[in-house]
């Protein structure tokens, strides 16, 4: 009788947890709600029509931040890279606080609002080089150049791509190194 009793609760338990609540019951979706609106509080990023404009408009908004001793800008399409220059002895938390402020300047700009923003020194040289590029006419080009030597200052060599030496050279050195 016990174990018939338990069985009973357990199997009480397991349908009671597994139902489902009727729909009628839930909270009303916004979609069926005519009357709930949401306003956007974020600025919209606007569309970049004159990519030259823009890039000096964020440069100097960048230089408008203390700290900041220069500022380089790139603009692709709908999206804008900024890179930053500051004093080289200045620390990393301060040069973080530095970028922190630049972003949150862009935050407020509707151009700005989703730009890529560094302090990356190497970076930030690369970014002006594309730009000067870009104003010689050679956008394509000085931008595939550029990218070239980002990816091979973070992979300077790939194991696979390297090729063990042939034994006939490496006994002309051992014999090289001998003499």
């Amino acid at each position: 009788m016990f174990k018939w009793l338990i069985s009973m609760i357990i199997i009480a338990i397991v349908a009671t947890g597994c139902s489902s609540v009727a729909r009628n019951e839930t909270s009303p979706s916004p979609q069926n709600n005519g009357r709930v609106r949401a306003q956007q509080t974020e600025p919209r990023k606007k569309e970049i029509k004159d990519s030259k404009q823009v890039a000096a408009h964020l440069e100097q908004l960048a230089k408008g931040i203390d700290g900041v001793t220069n500022a380089h800008c790139v603009v692709f399409g709908n999206t804008a890279i900024v890179g930053i220059d500051v004093d080289a002895k200045m620390e990393r938390s301060r040069v973080g606080t530095i970028k922190y402020s630049v972003a949150e300047a862009f935050r407020k700009d509707p151009y700005g609002v989703d730009a890529l923003v560094t302090a990356d020194l190497d970076l930030s040289e690369r970014i002006n080089e594309i730009g000067a590029d870009i104003r010689r006419g050679r956008p394509i080009a000085g931008f595939a150049e550029e990218m070239a030597d980002i990816i091979g200052r973070i992979i300077p060599q790939m194991p696979r791509d390297v090729l063990p030496q042939e034994p006939e050279k490496q006994e002309a050195q051992k014999m090289n190194k001998k003499l």
